[in-house]
């Protein structure tokens, strides 16, 4: 996640969680993540062979390569003529990664979804206890995680009636770079994209909040109760902090809603008190639950499922 100030004095602020459930619309998919393919997407991209995955350099280059590879394997075609989108904006050579399945209903597939995550860190930093490498497996390789698991489920059903682009982003940590570049081109293209949905920091569970992920932007639109209409349960809520540090402009969600001007959002389970690792060292693969990651990206799914396939464009922005 893109630098925020005095992260950690903010422990000990109130986090109540607030969320409207309708009942009605419960998926009955019963597809579930594996969370032994979990466990190999997140180990690879966490590991010191990548060197912390800094945009531009040799680490982020392997992670490229893997995320491509992923996308090739399963079918899913890329969206310009190769995987690789060059960032125009950015001083080092850096790509996001670019995917795409093309909706299945011959008026919705020319809408898109983009469904992103950014794959960059933070590389190399100051050494603690003689770890120099910032691995980033909450920030961001969990969200990158949670990406390649649900590409590999439409590319398996091809149940998506609209288009869905898959993006894993470069240079977030650069100061959202990659997700600036990406969404100034499709506007440009004239895109007709409906949202953009963004995972950030899944790796470790909140505690006692009342549902599983925060939506940042919480009242700009209507998609908190969507999802949760779709889930069937408190799938996404508020917390107040969200609001008072603007996380909203803090992740890939944000230039998609600047440039666009359609939900674009990210949901989250880092609530500053669950993980005291941001830009650390010790954000390290070891620390991730990846049973929760697991069980959210099942649970989030046929959400997603829902949304991309709903027959209008039911996730709207809030009157202002």
């Amino acid at each position: 996640m893109k630098k925020i100030l005095c992260l950690f004095t903010f422990v000990g602020l109130s986090l109540q969680a607030q969320t409207n459930v309708p009942s009605k619309d419960v998926s009955t998919t019963n597809y579930k993540v594996s969370e032994d393919n979990v466990k190999n997407t997140l180990s690879y991209l966490t590991s010191d062979e990548l060197e912390g995955r800094d945009s531009g350099s040799k680490g982020i280059e392997k992670a490229s390569i893997y995320l491509e590879n992923l996308l090739k394997e399963n079918g899913i075609k890329p969206y310009f003529k190769t995987y690789r989108d060059t960032l125009s904006n950015y001083n080092k050579t850096s790509y996001n990664v670019v995917g795409y399945i093309e909706g299945t209903d011959s008026k919705l597939k020319n809408e898109f979804v983009i469904i992103g995550a950014h794959y960059d860190h933070i590389g190399k930093i100051a050494a603690v206890n003689g770890d120099d490498i910032g691995n980033g497996a909450n920030d961001n390789a969990s969200g990158t995680t949670a990406v390649t698991e649900v590409a590999k489920y439409f590319a398996k059903y091809k149940n998506n009636k609209r288009s869905v682009i898959f993006v894993f982003f470069s240079a977030e940590e650069k100061g959202l770079l990659g997700s600036k570049h990406l969404a100034a081109k499709l506007k440009e293209q004239k895109m007709d994209l409906y949202f953009m949905f963004n995972f950030e920091m899944i790796g470790v569970p909140m505690k006692d909040r009342g549902m599983d992920f925060y939506l940042t932007g919480f009242g700009k639109t209507n998609m908190a109760a969507k999802i949760n209409e779709y889930a069937g349960e408190k799938l996404v809520g508020y917390l107040p902090i969200e609001t008072k540090y603007m996380l909203f402009r803090a992740s890939d969600n944000y230039p998609f809603f600047t440039e666009f001007e359609v939900p674009a959002q990210t949901v989250s389970t880092f609530d500053f008190e669950n993980f005291d690792f941001y830009h650390q060292p010790d954000d390290e693969f070891e620390l991730m639950d990846t049973k929760h990651m697991a069980q959210v990206i099942s649970k989030t799914i046929p959400v997603l499922e829902k949304m991309i396939n709903a027959p209008k464009k039911e996730i709207k922005l809030n009157e202002k």
